[in-house]
């Protein structure tokens, strides 16, 4: 029997096809694909009532179905070739729209900026207070890096599981802003307005006292919700004991609804909190109590902090009629952001 021939192989850089040779790709063969695609994709069609995607995500899989059900027949991966050829993209979405501006909306601060030169010219404390998002004590991933010798980074866990005997904290912050000093009461129960204003009494017995001896005021600026709303009772009614206790009369100023931004505490405490402790797990209360304490800034700012394992309940309601003794006095301008809490006067 006559062995075959043997196979010749083309040299390198010679053609065996001829050119245009070959299976056609789908859209060569179907034109139409691509403008199928795109109408597939139209914004003005996305959310109509009669577009078969209204509610779905146009993910290459999806695209390739629909248009299968429609007549054209293409793979994912020649939908994701021809998506790309027609100038599409997954970009994020992104905040350019404003939006209508208050008419006053620079007023707010104006007045804030005013009340805090008044305070600083006679030598009374002004203070930013805001609460920082609650972390997961224990050996868990923290954002950020930190230097370690190379090839050992630090093991932590892989679930978020709160561990019951750390479980969760919430460090509240107080920052003066005439002395560049902060003071953090991070607690371990509930962020109630209790609490916080149990922090800014520590911060007047621990700070405050020592550096002002002769205040006779104390103005207070924060944000318009948490456990300092602007709007929450239970917050003027802890004032008013704390105002009785000192003697002082403490004035407040809140920043107007989404201006958080602009809070001295953010930019000036809680930022720099934040870059001292990236990549260190808060393995303990005392870990996370050391790392506060250790963050300084080439400015002077030094942070001070206090572990505070007191219980404050949720879901405490003040009444009108405990809130008909409190002498709360508004200032003329958004007396709903600007107002003092003053000590009772004595019955005659």
């Amino acid at each position: 029997m006559q062995s075959p021939p043997p196979r010749v192989r083309a040299a390198r850089g010679s053609r065996v096809r001829r050119a245009g040779g070959g299976r056609k790709k789908v859209r060569e063969r179907d034109p139409a694909l691509a403008r199928e695609l795109e109408r597939l994709g139209e914004p003005g069609t996305r959310g109509g009532p009669a577009s078969p995607l209204r509610w779905t995500c146009q993910s290459v899989r999806r695209l390739a179905t629909e248009l299968n059900q429609q007549g054209p027949s293409a793979s994912h991966q020649t939908v994701a070739a021809l998506r790309g050829g027609l100038g599409y993209s997954l970009p994020a979405q992104r905040k350019t729209r404003e939006g209508s501006s208050p008419p006053d909306r620079n007023a707010p601060f104006e007045h804030l900026n005013q009340k805090v030169q008044q305070y600083g010219a006679s030598r009374q404390p002004v203070m930013s207070v805001d609460t920082q998002k609650k972390e997961l004590g224990g050996d868990f991933k923290n954002g950020g890096r930190a230097v370690r010798p190379k090839g050992k980074p630090e093991p932590v866990r892989v679930h978020d599981l709160e561990i019951p005997a750390l479980g969760k904290v919430a460090p509240y912050g107080v920052y003066d802003l005439e002395q560049n000093s902060g003071w953090v009461n991070v607690g371990v129960d509930h962020a109630t307005a209790t609490w916080a204003v149990e922090s800014i009494r520590r911060w007047g017995y621990t700070l405050g006292q020592p550096v002002y001896p002769r205040a006779k005021r104390l103005l207070i600026t924060a944000d318009s919700g948490g456990s300092n709303g602007a709007r929450l009772r239970l917050w003027k009614w802890e004032r008013q004991k704390l105002t009785a206790e000192t003697g002082l009369h403490l004035s407040v100023s809140h920043f107007p609804p989404g201006t958080s931004q602009w809070n001295k505490m953010e930019q000036r405490l809680f930022s720099c909190i934040s870059q001292n402790g990236r990549g260190k797990p808060l393995l303990s209360h005392e870990v996370i109590i050391q790392l506060i304490a250790a963050t300084t800034t080439q400015a002077g700012l030094r942070v001070k902090s206090q572990l505070d394992t007191n219980q404050y309940p949720a879901g405490i309601k003040v009444s009108a009629k405990q809130m008909a003794p409190i002498r709360l006095a508004r200032d003329e301008f958004h007396g709903e952001w600007n107002y003092s809490i003053l000590p009772r006067r004595n019955p005659s």
